[in-house]
């Protein structure tokens, strides 16, 4: 088993679309009202949804990128607003975390063997 989709809620599916293809993700599904992503790294997938709705929505995505700090470098060069560069955390991750126009919250990662084998794991 593998989870590989996620589909987030979006207020204007234009202004969402550039976003994520500004930070490097290939658009394969362009519809007005329905849009889906292919992550360059690992044929991952993921989805936006436009909603007439107000939503909070508390999940945060997460994307990972071993040259985190470059990537960063060259999406501010973008144009791309962060509300936390490149941080190492107690958890042993390296994250940067910004919003996307929607105010769905992303953090972008690295955290290599941590990810899945940190020193903590269980057995």
């Amino acid at each position: 088993m593998n989870m590989n989709q996620v589909t987030l809620p979006v207020k204007n599916m234009t202004e969402s679309t550039n976003f994520y293809r500004r930070l490097g993700f290939l658009l394969i599904v362009d519809t007005p009202h329905y849009a889906r992503f292919s992550c360059p790294d690992d044929g991952a997938s993921f989805s936006l949804a436009l909603t007439q709705e107000s939503f909070n929505n508390g999940a945060i995505i997460y994307f990972e990128h071993q040259g985190l700090d470059a990537w960063v470098t060259e999406l501010i060069g973008l144009g791309v607003q962060f509300e936390e560069l490149p941080t190492n955390k107690s958890y042993l991750w390296r994250e940067a975390t910004l919003l996307d126009p929607s105010g769905n919250k992303i953090k972008l990662y690295w955290a290599g063997e941590n990810r899945l084998y940190p020193p903590w794991r269980i057995t």
